[in-house]
């Protein structure tokens, strides 16, 4: 674009620095999505805008919400924001943009190349359903050893139970419904199953089975983002973070609590 300054004419590169504010903002949030740490975001924001060419970069980030303002070499000032409605974990996204962030400057890529690396990134799929699911039943039942379990029905129990908490978190997150009432789901069906079968086998541990399987739900990397957080001086982050991982386990007691409740009120004890 032309622009006309004290009589005279300079090409102002604004698609250029539009194209990277945009590739630079779109990064931060496919890492973000994956559950990156908010640090991470905006170092790896503020390291491809300035690869690419921009002289200054500022960025911003909390679990929920980016933003980036960036600073061409005509001193033009540009920025956006994006807002991260949703959050996953997926560590090979996160590692595979914090490598493209210096691969820019390493092998001196060009705008296309980025746009064709995070394209391919983004559109990368995840493990399928059913792959999810096995591994949740395996991971749930291989925490029975770790607290004690003592038979192999406790094993099999928290292998199911673990399947059908995955399949129940896919089912509902395909209907929109919040990890709040996700949670308190998955701890009513732990509590469920697992009290329904002592009832039914004395011998079957329903206190270790409801443990192992509910730490599918426990929010394990939420907390430790929000320590690298505050240890990082992010202390918006560290507390948002904290925050949802209290609800997460809020959720957890209070759909476990129910069942234990009405085990309890109408058959007068578990």
């Amino acid at each position: 674009m032309l622009l006309a300054y004290n009589n005279k004419i300079f090409w102002v590169r604004v698609m250029d620095s539009n194209e990277i504010l945009n590739i630079a903002a779109e990064a931060g949030k496919i890492m973000l999505e994956s559950g990156g740490e908010t640090y991470r975001v905006e170092e790896t924001m503020t390291r491809i805008s300035l690869a690419l060419g921009i002289i200054e970069a500022e960025s911003y980030a909390t679990p929920t919400i980016l933003m980036l303002s960036l600073k061409d070499e005509n001193g033009n000032f540009i920025s956006t924001m994006k807002r991260i409605p949703r959050r996953t974990l997926n560590l090979d996204k996160i590692t595979k943009i914090n490598n493209l962030s210096r691969n820019i400057e390493k092998k001196h890529l060009n705008i296309c190349d980025v746009v064709k690396e995070l394209k391919t990134i983004n559109s990368k799929t995840s493990y399928s359903n059913s792959v999810g699911i096995l591994w949740s039943a395996i991971v749930a039942a291989t925490f029975i050893p770790l607290f004690g379990g003592g038979n192999i029905f406790d094993f099999v129990i928290a292998f199911f139970i673990g399947g059908l908490i995955k399949l129940s978190t896919i089912f509902l997150s395909n209907f929109k419904v919040g990890d709040f009432f996700i949670n308190i789901v998955g701890g009513a069906e732990a509590a469920l199953i697992a009290i329904t079968f002592h009832r039914i086998f004395p011998y079957v541990h329903y206190d270790k089975i409801i443990i192992s399987s509910i730490m599918l739900l426990v929010p394990g990397i939420a907390i430790t983002n929000a320590i690298r957080d505050a240890i990082n001086g992010d202390l918006l982050s560290a507390i948002s973070r904290a925050t949802e991982a209290l609800f997460i386990a809020i959720a957890i007691a209070v759909g476990t609590g129910i069942i234990f409740k009405i085990c309890i009120v109408y058959f007068g004890g578990i």
